[in-house]
């Protein structure tokens, strides 16, 4: 049986999206920090690990951005989960001041959590923020977590469907050892650097508008090493092994201090 790790507590968004991503039965395996996470498949431990790193509210989830710059694996699938949150607890609304989740729960419930004049607390896991409502065991504190990770922990719900908006998704990647073979709908993911000369992005971006390649992504983030430089994350159609796109990472090179190539996998469909 599969084996697949996910950051976070039975109950997790990641465990949900990974048991929808695979049409098989699988063994999900939690584990406390997407670092770990990753170290489990790279050390064969698990078959692969499932990882957040957008959601269409709150954005990028910077820690996994800066991972899949130093992890070995390599990306081989992706999949949107829908996220509908629920305010958990053991007392009614009315009663309650704090509410603890992890931090893009508590962002995609911001206008939520204003107008009730909650405060709120941020935890490493959605589900592992029920098991610190119960451990805590105090009548002003609830917590934002999935339906699921409600009936795991047997607490009641107090409100549904409390996101400021209810398109409201998360991308995760599938991250293995080995590598994808092509599709007929692929996507591929790269990181590069740029050398500091005019227009260097501007040569970068014009190469793949030369060779016809639809971009669906490009982000900047800051590198650790120095400050005010950045690494750029760029998504496109296709896959690296098409001459096509061979062709034009050869020619992006050439304006680069860096390139990886994150992975080439199918595209997933927003359901």
């Amino acid at each position: 049986m599969l084996k697949v790790a996910f950051q976070g507590e039975p109950g997790a968004y990641s465990q949900a999206a990974a048991i929808g991503f695979f049409k098989e039965q699988i063994e999900t395996v939690p584990y406390s920090t997407f670092y770990d996470a990753l170290g489990s498949t790279e050390s064969g431990n698990t078959d692969c690990t499932i990882l957040p790193v957008e959601n269409s509210l709150e954005g990028s989830v910077g820690e996994s951005y800066d991972l899949l710059l130093t992890t070995k694996l390599n990306a081989i699938g992706e999949t949107y989960h829908r996220i509908s949150h629920c305010l958990i607890g053991l007392q009614n609304l009315g009663k309650i001041d704090t509410v603890y989740s992890h931090p893009q729960a508590l962002g995609q419930c911001r206008k939520f959590i204003q107008e009730n004049h909650l405060k709120p607390i941020p935890t490493y896991d959605t589900a592992g923020s029920v098991k610190i409502l119960l451990e805590l065991n105090k009548d002003n504190i609830a917590c934002i977590a999935s339906r699921k990770a409600a009936e795991i922990y047997n607490v009641p719900i107090i409100r549904e469907g409390i996101e400021d908006n209810s398109n409201n998704y998360t991308r995760f990647l599938v991250m293995a050892n080995n590598k994808k073979e092509r599709t007929t709908k692929d996507k591929t993911s790269i990181i590069f650097a740029i050398k500091h000369v005019p227009g260097a992005l501007y040569n970068i971006l014009e190469k793949f508008n030369a060779n016809k390649i639809n971009l669906t992504k490009i982000e900047s983030r800051p590198t650790k090493s120095t400050p005010w430089e950045y690494n750029f994350y760029v998504d496109f159609e296709g896959h690296q092994d098409d001459k096509n796109i061979q062709d034009t990472l050869e020619k992006i090179k050439t304006n680069t201090t860096f390139l990886k190539i994150v992975g080439s996998y199918p595209r997933a469909e927003l359901n």
